[in-house]
């Protein structure tokens, strides 16, 4: 079955709606990232970022370049990634710079609290331990 999250037709989605629901979920901490944005970790593992575009980034889009707030989102894989993008590419982009890499960038303000809430949710998991993982989709059920 492909990779695909339900689309939601709810308010869009603000920074604080991303806070509230990573740091809803367990061990998840907020930290700066290294140029000091802010950034979601599982026992210190990156699962969702604020990801302003580069100059490189705005070059490689053209005028396909948002002008809003980008989130940064860890996928499960690369087909994951590749499902995202073909569903829903006004919402769902890449840059060259996460070519081979199972993340993608979000335009933060065409993307709905509830799809958002399963996209962290999912990224959170591609990254959570196993155990910790586990212990969370059997207490979500």
């Amino acid at each position: 079955m492909p990779y695909r999250l339900t689309h939601y037709r709810r308010s869009m989605a603000t920074w604080d709606d991303v806070r509230r629901i990573a740091l809803a979920l367990p061990e998840a901490t907020e930290r700066g990232s290294y140029d000091g944005l802010p950034a979601w970790r599982v026992r210190d593992k990156l699962f969702v970022w604020d990801r302003p575009l580069r100059p490189a980034d705005r070059a490689a889009l053209g005028d396909a370049a948002p002008d809003g707030p980008v989130l940064g989102a860890r996928v499960p894989d690369l087909g994951a990634k590749e499902a995202l993008l073909a569903d829903a590419p006004e919402v769902y982009f890449t840059v060259p710079h996460l070519d081979g890499y199972p993340a993608v960038l979000v335009r933060l303000d065409r993307i709905g609290v509830g799809e958002l809430t399963e996209l962290i949710t999912e990224a959170w998991y591609a990254r959570a331990p196993k155990r910790l993982a586990a212990t969370h989709r059997a207490g979500a059920r």
